[in-house]
């Protein structure tokens, strides 16, 4: 059965697996044809990854405390009222005909507005069609022509040793793009209340990177970028 799993990033970890890393060697091949550069496998999964920004509204905390240190003094009775605060993360194009995308929960949850930026800049709205937080995986929708998805692998088909990417495009800016090996497979322990069986990779997740896509060799989607401490 296809499965996508979501992956395991820990600063501590990173460190560790450093020096596996520098001395790694790449493939020799993708796709019959010999390496010498990621950037063809980057340039072909870049364009299905989109920045998303979150706006929410949230309660805005009385600056003078209680009433009854209010009253002691005559402050008058101020409202909190409330502001307006906002995030950003990453998500994946998973059926450009359709406009889902794949994200985490977390970057979309309690969402007043979410929009998400295109890597030509075009800047869309997005609907949330369903979200679980036990599995930190969301879908969003938007309403486009001409978006390019990308094709989803069997993350069961993943070994410890493989070479794997991870992208993301956390402030709208640009993507960023890191390189690394799948650490470990099946990780629990980590997130007491949610679903666990997670790929553990020693490719950084950069901040705002939650919700960007890991990517094995031939250019499919085999996880949800999701930082976790």
């Amino acid at each position: 059965m296809m499965r996508l799993t979501t992956i395991l990033w820990s600063g501590l970890l990173l460190a560790a697996m450093a020096l596996a890393t520098a001395n790694a060697a790449l493939p020799e091949t993708v796709g019959g044809r010999p390496v010498v550069s990621l950037a063809p496998l980057v340039e072909a999964a870049s364009p299905a990854v989109v920045n998303i920004r979150v706006s929410q509204t949230v309660n805005r905390s009385n600056p003078f405390g209680d009433d009854a240190f209010r009253r002691f003094f005559g402050i008058p009775d101020v409202p909190g009222g409330t502001r307006e605060v906002a995030s950003a993360g990453s998500g994946v194009i998973v059926d450009a005909e359709r406009g889902y995308i794949l994200t985490n929960h977390h970057v979309v949850a309690d969402a007043d507005t979410i929009q998400i930026s295109l890597i030509d800049g075009k800047v869309l709205d997005a609907e949330i069609v369903g979200s679980d937080p036990a599995t930190d995986i969301a879908v969003i929708k938007v309403e486009a022509d001409g978006l390019t998805d990308m094709p989803i692998g069997n993350s069961e088909d993943a070994r410890v040793g493989d070479f794997v990417i991870a992208i993301g495009n956390p402030f709208g800016l640009g993507h960023t793009v890191t390189s690394g090996i799948i650490s470990a497979l099946s990780r629990t322990g980590i997130s007491r209340d949610g679903y666990e069986d997670f790929i553990q990779t020693d490719a950084s997740i950069n901040p705002g990177n939650s919700g960007g896509a890991l990517v094995n060799m031939k250019g499919e989607l085999i996880g949800i970028n999701s930082a976790l401490k």
